[in-house]
């Protein structure tokens, strides 16, 4: 790990004031004018990050494009990160200036991206994936039953979730970045650079299509790209019912975090479980209506 070498030469600090890890984040140009993002968190999440930085240094050795990190320490106001500048716009604001043939490419490209991201294994000692994920679909479970609000076609999550939890049985599991979506996904001079792995989990790989969901807004030709490129092809029917199940999972704990944050969220919260139900034909089709399965 490298010393205060880069920090220490640090001459203006820009406020950075997008994101919602609650970090503090700043443009930190040093002595002979590079930039770099300086993001600097409490002491206490020194031991995480410290294992982080290590992670990102073997995603790094796979070749994958990305923010990389370059410096860890710590500073009068607790632990600071020095990752190198990525000067560009995420997917979600540029997927719309495109063709469908070129969000389709994107997506491909981000697909291959994070199949070799998965390809990092999670360590030997992990918990069975099925008795974790199980833990958390109890706990959604008892939120939305304990939910004042409930939403139109809630019955429907729940059944879908009791009938297929048998398919997280024996999943493998392995380094995910935890927060993969067309908004962490930079694009820039032509080349794409994923950010913001922290946090970053071990997990069953399909999992983290979870957050497709936001490229499927931003674009279905992304998003199906982005399972083709991950594929090398037509992703097995397995994959559709499995991020079914993830999906609706998360939405039905969607309305209990929105309770927490009055009638604006909670409404929102109702309108997505409205639209994954639509995708899902109210769970009645685990290939989503935004896959298009026909395009080529």
């Amino acid at each position: 790990m490298a010393d205060r070498t880069i920090y220490d030469t640090i001459e203006t600090m820009e406020p950075i004031n997008k994101g919602l890890s609650g970090d503090k984040k700043y443009c930190a140009t040093v002595c002979g004018g590079t930039k770099y993002l300086l993001r600097i968190m409490p002491i206490e999440k020194y031991e995480t990050w410290k294992i982080l930085f290590a992670m990102l240094e073997r995603v790094d050795a796979l070749g994958v494009s990305m923010c990389k990190s370059v410096e860890l320490g710590t500073c009068d106001d607790g632990v600071y990160v020095m990752q190198d500048w990525v000067d560009g716009e995420d997917l979600f604001a540029v997927l719309p200036t495109l063709s469908e043939s070129e969000q389709y490419i994107l997506g491909v490209e981000a697909g291959k991206i994070l199949r070799v991201i998965h390809s990092i294994p999670a360590p030997e000692d992990q918990e069975e994936w099925s008795e974790r994920f199980s833990r958390i679909i109890d706990d959604k479970m008892k939120k939305y039953h304990e939910c004042e609000v409930k939403v139109d076609g809630g019955e429907n999550f729940i059944n879908y979730i009791e009938q297929n939890r048998g398919l997280l049985e024996n999943r493998p599991q392995c380094f995910q970045h935890g927060d993969y979506h067309v908004g962490n996904i930079i694009m820039e001079r032509g080349e794409l650079k994923i950010i913001d792995f922290d946090r970053y989990t071990f997990s069953d790989p399909w999992l983290e299509f979870n957050r497709i969901v936001w490229g499927a807004k931003a674009s279905p030709h992304f998003a199906t790209g982005q399972i083709r490129g991950y594929f090398g092809g037509e992703p097995p029917i397995e994959f559709f019912k499995l991020i079914a199940l993830y999906i609706a999972t998360y939405q039905l704990g969607h309305v209990s975090w929105a309770q927490k944050f009055g009638e604006s969220a909670m409404n929102a919260a109702k309108k997505d479980n409205e639209e994954a139900l639509r995708w899902f034909d109210n769970m009645n089709n685990p290939m989503p209506t935004w896959y298009l399965k026909n395009y080529k």
